[in-house]
């Protein structure tokens, strides 16, 4: 069974497409070789990084090193599949972020267990701040990313104070 084929439902469930989205589909595709919940488990996650490093409409070059970084080492694939999952991720977030950030933040939040969403936002914090400096929509999205993963404040809190030297609204 090919990773796409998991993606196509039933005749009589094709109204729930939507909950399928064309982004973690086309991220699917690009590492088919792995088992089809481990491939939505990826896709969802490179696409939420994508989701924090485009927060402030710039992902820059130390961004998507560092989304690379965290894809093959979350995912376990290699550097050259994990660059093609991350340039996938990114220009799907920029062409249909606003659209699909919560069915896949959603989507994400089903796949992973609490420690795996815990693990997710300190990614996010490491993504936003490999610039030397977390925005405040980037620190936001993140924020909002927490709530909808069902992540308690004080958990959001305890993440941010690490990263907090990067925070640009305690920077000078």
């Amino acid at each position: 069974m090919r990773i796409l084929d998991f993606f196509r439902p039933p005749p009589r469930e094709r109204a729930k497409v939507s909950e399928d989205s064309e982004t973690i589909r086309r991220i699917s595709e690009a590492i088919d070789q792995l088992p089809p919940e481990r491939a939505r488990y990826i896709a969802a996650f490179a696409f939420i990084l994508g989701r924090v490093a485009n927060a402030d409409l710039d992902i820059s070059r130390e961004e998507v090193a560092e989304m690379e970084r965290m894809v093959e080492r979350v995912g376990g694939i290699p550097e050259e599949q994990a660059s093609l999952v991350v340039q996938i991720a990114k220009a799907q977030h920029k062409l249909f972020g606003a659209t699909e950030n919560f069915s896949i933040t959603r989507e994400f939040g089903r796949l992973a267990t609490r420690a795996q969403k815990q693990a997710l936002l300190h990614c996010l914090y490491a993504v936003s701040s490999s610039d030397h400096s977390i925005s405040v929509r980037e620190d936001n999205e993140i924020r909002a990313i927490c709530k909808e993963l069902g992540l308690d404040h004080a958990e959001f809190i305890a993440t941010r104070l690490v990263y907090k030297e990067h925070l640009s609204v305690l920077q000078g």
